[in-house]
């Protein structure tokens, strides 16, 4: 199946006037089929939020994307014009960001910012754009649509303004949608809620999703498959139900311990108090050379300070950035 999106080598700095460029992606590749979710796991500081800005060209002024391509149906968008990326933004390809209070503009009622991106993308009457509108919010509303339409974003739960986002998200029905930790504010229950839109979304208008999170519990029967960044760079690639299951990088290994069980395997050996990875995965704790997670890594091997790995094709399209596995 052709890919409806495929990012190539991606590599992407930051500058300041204090220190030189500093790398947050670093050669990230993968591709995106029509219809599949695809969930982007990680640490803080993995770089995470900036591949999805990276994907739109919404970097800040200090980030610069120092190389690689993002072909979306097959046009790279590195190459693309400021009006060609008009067309694309919120039409062709939706970003949803992690927090709606600050996302949603707050003196102006939702169902108007709906429509805005409506009338952004798409010509035609005010009335035909009301009524597109109370349509898309019904969708996500369908009890009290007319009442959210009304609303200013602080008369919301955070989980009504969290769809408030998704019915502009969907507005113009995308090929792709790009949430980026849409849950991460919400408590359990509505988590679980808004998953059931994603899910619900994707078979009825056939959309394909980069689903951004920290959690990997999130991603257990909801992702086809799971990219696991760290420092900027993939370490694991494959179907979710394989990494959930069986995880092959110390990395992820350590991430799934160190959070409440995800799967009937790890609570069986699991021990009472939750471990923690030692360290962090800020820039400045990363090691000059070698594997960039080496110095967290239980596993280390003298070549790990050395030498940076690559990519380690395991079969059944599972890809591992270790030295424990060989090509």
């Amino acid at each position: 199946m052709a890919s409806v999106l495929d990012v190539q080598s991606l590599q992407v700095s930051y500058s300041s006037r204090e220190v030189r460029p500093r790398p947050v992606l670093s050669g990230v590749s993968f591709d995106l089929r029509p219809g599949e979710i695809l969930g982007v796991l990680g640490e803080s500081g993995s770089g995470k939020s900036t591949l999805a800005a990276s994907v739109l060209r919404l970097l800040p002024p200090n980030g610069h994307i120092g190389g690689g391509a993002v072909l979306f149906e097959g046009k790279n968008l590195f190459q693309a014009n400021s009006e060609h990326l008009r067309q694309i933004r919120g039409a062709r390809i939706s970003l949803i960001f992690q927090e709606p209070s600050l996302a949603l503009h707050p003196t102006i009622r939702v169902g108007e910012q709906v429509r805005q991106v409506l009338a952004a993308h798409q010509s035609g009457a005010k009335s035909a754009l009301n009524e597109k509108t109370r349509e898309i919010c019904a969708q996500l509303f369908p009890q009290d649509s007319d009442r959210i339409l009304r609303s200013y974003p602080h008369q919301l739960s955070g989980g009504q303004r969290q769809r408030v986002l998704i019915a502009q998200a969907i507005a113009c029905n995308p090929a792709i949608v790009i949430a980026d930790e849409p849950t991460a504010a919400l408590d359990p229950v509505t988590q679980m809620e808004v998953l059931a839109i994603f899910r619900s979304l994707r078979e009825t208008l056939g959309l394909a999703m980069i689903f951004i999170t920290h959690n990997p519990a999130l991603l257990s029967d909801f992702a086809d498959r799971i990219l696991v960044l760290y420092a900027g760079q993939v370490v694991e690639w494959g179907p979710a139900h394989a990494v959930l299951r069986s995880p092959k990088h110390p990395y992820t290994k350590a991430l799934f311990e160190s959070l409440p069980a995800i799967s009937v395997e790890y609570e069986k050996s699991r021990k009472n108090q939750l471990p923690v990875i030692p360290g962090n995965s800020s820039l400045s704790s990363l090691p000059r050379k070698g594997c960039s997670f080496e110095p967290r890594c239980p596993l280390r091997m003298d070549v790990c300070t050395e030498l940076e790995p690559a990519l380690v094709n395991l079969g059944e399209s599972r890809l591992v950035s270790c030295f424990k596995y060989k090509d």
